[in-house]
């Protein structure tokens, strides 16, 4: 009985964080950003930037393996929005509570030194409901 109530939390809260990362994405293009699925992913042991490989689940009902989403890359999205004949280029990551775990950290700040990102925002569910909050990393995080 625990193993199913388990995997149907496990199964919300999965449609809950992609509701989540589509209302993120509808929020970046009503600021003008045009946003793409980061598809790359970062190697720590090689230092070096990877493809990122598809995130696959095994539904028991069908037996068959089925595929979530595009690719499962960090950081989630690449936006671009010119400002004075340049581009910003940042990296956004979706997290609902906010908070990175230590190997997330670290490939952020190999993504910032590398300067393929010239920002990563973390974007979290705010204090008011609906509410999007985008915390700078390297503020957030003394980079």
């Amino acid at each position: 009985m625990k193993v199913d109530s388990k995997s149907k939390r496990g199964r919300l809260a999965r449609a809950a964080g992609a509701r989540f990362e589509l209302k993120v994405r509808t929020d970046l293009e009503k600021q003008g950003w045009i946003l793409d699925k980061w598809t790359n992913n970062v190697n720590l042991g090689k230092k070096e930037i990877i493809s990122a490989k598809p995130k696959f689940v095994f539904n028991p009902k069908t037996r068959m393996r089925i595929m979530i989403g595009k690719s499962s890359g960090f950081p989630d999205f690449i936006c671009f929005k010119l400002s004075k004949k340049k581009y910003d280029i940042i990296g956004v990551e979706v997290k609902m509570n906010g908070f990175l775990d230590a190997e997330e950290k670290e490939k952020c700040r190999f993504l910032l030194n590398k300067k393929i990102f010239s920002k990563i925002r973390i974007a979290k569910k705010g204090k008011k409901r609906g509410e999007i909050e985008y915390i700078d990393f390297a503020e957030k995080y003394d980079l």
